[in-house]
């Protein structure tokens, strides 16, 4: 008896693997349908990609400096990038990066006035930099 029950539970595991396999077929033939659609709506998105991104006016504006700000990178107004630019150039040229922390930036004799200390930081920076502008 305990055989029959055996028996009859293998039939039915093997009854049952068969059908698994029809639905996986049908299921391939079917992907390629809904693979196409999805090509297309990706054709149609990468057009709306190609926009080129317009920069912030706000930091395009030219600005002039303050006297010691002008003492470092001159007299001629310019956009707020180009000044961090042009004072990491001073620094770089100077060697005032602290050479354990790279973070810290050390003042010269023209750098301590618009720092107002021996020592910043670079996250500092901008905002030193900020106040110095008009």
């Amino acid at each position: 008896m305990a055989t029959a029950k055996k028996a009859a539970k293998k039939a039915v595991a093997k009854k049952a693997a068969p059908k698994k396999a029809a639905p996986k077929k049908a299921a391939k033939k079917a992907a390629p349908k809904k693979a196409a659609p999805k090509k297309a709506a990706a054709k149609k998105a990468a057009p709306k990609k190609k926009s080129a991104r317009k920069p912030n006016a706000a930091f395009m504006a030219p600005l002039a400096p303050s006297a010691t700000l002008a003492a470092v990178i001159g007299n001629k107004s310019m956009p707020r990038t180009e000044v961090v630019k042009k004072i990491w150039e001073y620094i770089k040229k100077n060697k005032l990066q602290d050479s354990k922390n790279k973070r810290m930036i050390n003042a010269d004799d023209k750098l301590k006035p618009l720092f107002g200390k021996n020592q910043i930081s670079m996250f500092e920076l901008a905002k030193i930099v900020n106040q110095h502008l008009k």
